[in-house]
């Protein structure tokens, strides 16, 4: 989303004009992703649909960008002749980005930084995005300041992994003296949600301002991508079992009522089944309140490519549909812990005679909703409701 703000505004700065509804319009765009199997179809779908569209006569032009285009150009110059411009990945600007806003008027993301120095063996994103490069602190408070005033509600903190922001710059600076400097400069915005936390360079000074800080949510997305040890090496993690049920114990009782979403891979290469039973133990114990499975995509160019032990796809998705049916039964236990809790709600959207909003606790477009039945509530405004009722991903407030 980020990345296409900042393409639409460049287009706009040609002489174009941006129509949120494709019908009408003379050129379409394709905004890519290369990341896994699942993301690659997707993008390659939109694709041809917009091939379909040109054969038709109902548009002129195609442009296609992003991640996909930035690992498989040739190939693509060579099915997709009708598209007509391509080009790989948005370069990554240290200064402060001007985007087309294409999400709503109270949220907004904030990208500190590209890349990534974490180098997991499955993992694409240095092939595509390169090595960690870090907006400087300057920048990014100048830009907080700008969508404050705004008037955004939510503020999203992103990366591919903002953990490490910083580790690239020449001052000894971290992530928590950057959000400390945001908060001082900012004074609307009353969500600031962090988005991918590596378990390898999570600090006790982070979690410390996230236990103190009411306008930093209390939610860390913290993927641990398994639990077993051997995985976990083969990985390149850079963690242990050990290491990431300390960190967890240390979340709970600093911060007592944070919720942590968590990733994790199943079918990875030789991964067996007494190890898959280990994650799924584990996954039984700690009762992660959002979680979100992969199965594991085989990349080209990423040491795990080559691994011995390639699992089959059968096999995969039987330990997938293991791991969301025992999370579908975690996330209702999890969730009647809200019953009876009164909890400030950002509504969104209204469907007949329902709102629909967030909590703290949920991520725009990821995670669960919180129903409320109210007249005339402000789509954008903060509302605080008592939970009477909650399904699995969802709950209901009045």
């Amino acid at each position: 989303m980020y990345d296409s703000e900042a393409v639409v505004k460049r287009f706009l700065n040609s002489g174009y004009t941006f129509k949120s509804d494709p019908k009408g319009c003379h050129t379409l765009i394709v905004n890519t992703c290369g990341f896994i199997d699942k993301a690659k179809e997707e993008s390659l779908d939109a694709i041809k649909e917009l091939v379909e569209l040109k054969k038709q006569g109902k548009i002129k032009e195609i442009f296609v960008f992003g991640c996909l285009v930035q690992r498989y150009r040739k190939e693509l110059e060579k099915f997709f002749p009708q598209v007509n411009k391509w080009w790989g990945t948005e370069e990554f600007s240290t200064k402060v980005t001007p985007r087309k806003k294409l999400t709503p008027p109270y949220l907004d993301f904030l990208k500190i930084c590209e890349g990534c120095i974490n180098r997991c063996s499955y993992c694409a994103i240095p092939l595509i995005k390169g090595s960690l490069r870090s907006k400087t602190k300057k920048e990014i408070v100048k830009e907080a300041i700008l969508l404050d005033k705004k008037n955004i509600k939510e503020l999203n903190i992103i990366g591919q992994d903002i953990t490490s922001w910083g580790k690239d710059l020449k001052n000894s600076e971290d992530i928590s003296s950057l959000l400390k400097a945001i908060l001082k400069e900012t004074k609307n915005i009353e969500w600031i949600r962090l988005i991918y936390t590596h378990p390898r360079h999570i600090t006790d000074s982070l979690l410390d301002l996230v236990a103190k800080e009411k306008r930093i949510c209390n939610y860390l997305d913290l993927p641990i991508q398994h639990i077993n040890d051997r995985i976990l090496k083969l990985m390149n993690r850079g963690v242990t079992k050990r290491d990431i049920m300390s960190l967890i114990k240390k979340i709970r009782k600093r911060i007592p009522d944070c919720v942590i979403r968590t990733s994790i891979i199943v079918g990875f290469p030789s991964e067996t089944d007494r190890e898959f039973k280990e994650l799924l133990n584990f996954i039984k114990d700690v009762k992660f309140e959002r979680l979100g499975a992969f199965m594991y995509s085989r990349e080209e160019g990423t040491p795990a490519y080559k691994f011995s032990g390639q699992i089959h796809h059968s096999r995969k998705k039987k330990r997938f549909n293991e791991i969301m049916s025992l999370q579908k039964s975690i996330m209702q236990e999890v969730n009647k812990r809200f019953l009876g809790k009164n909890l400030d709600v950002l509504v969104e959207e209204k469907d007949n005679n329902v709102y629909i909003g967030r909590s703290q606790y949920d991520a725009y477009e990821v995670d669960g909703s919180v129903f409320l039945e109210k007249n005339k509530l402000k789509i954008g405004q903060f509302y605080n409701a008592k939970i009477i009722d909650a399904y699995e991903y969802d709950l209901v407030g009045v």
